[in-house]
């Protein structure tokens, strides 16, 4: 029987494929849990019509992405913390300070792409390196300076 995928099924295919499957195993499995529909003709030309849908709004949001990427790598940010008298500071330079940052600066981050395994404890440059979706990377210069 071909059926329609209403849902990712481990092991069978992602949602919105068409399959063939055994009768029994459509009629008394998949079909009444809600993963899968009967593929009729109107029905699978819904589903390629879907699919085209889907394919062109990856297409413009990894296009969309790229150019964002583009202007974000290479880019210098300045981060100004409180530093003591013996050149301590006092307060660390965490993802979030970056992302404050770069929001100044126009760019639109969330913190989990910020890839800093610790917090910056010093003065001085650092590289950061920031990952997206579609395995698209930046790298940043993040400049610790002392506030005024």
């Amino acid at each position: 029987m071909k059926i329609i995928l209403q849902q990712d099924v481990d092991d069978l295919g992602k949602e919105g494929e068409i399959k063939e499957v055994s009768d029994g195993f459509a009629r008394n499995y998949l079909i009444p849990e809600g993963m899968a529909k009967r593929a009729t003709e109107k029905k699978v030309e819904e589903a390629k019509k879907r699919k085209k849908r889907e394919e062109k709004k990856k297409e413009k949001e990894l296009e969309e992405l790229q150019e964002i990427v583009s202007k974000l790598d290479g880019q210098e940010i300045e981060v100004e913390v409180k530093v003591g008298e013996e050149g301590q500071l006092y307060e660390s330079v965490s993802a979030g300070k970056i992302q404050n940052a770069l929001k100044e600066e126009g760019f639109e981050i969330k913190r989990k792409q910020i890839e800093l395994e610790e917090a910056i404890e010093e003065l001085g440059e650092f590289m950061v390196d920031l990952s997206f979706k579609h395995n698209l990377e930046a790298q940043i210069r993040v400049i610790v300076t002392e506030a005024e």
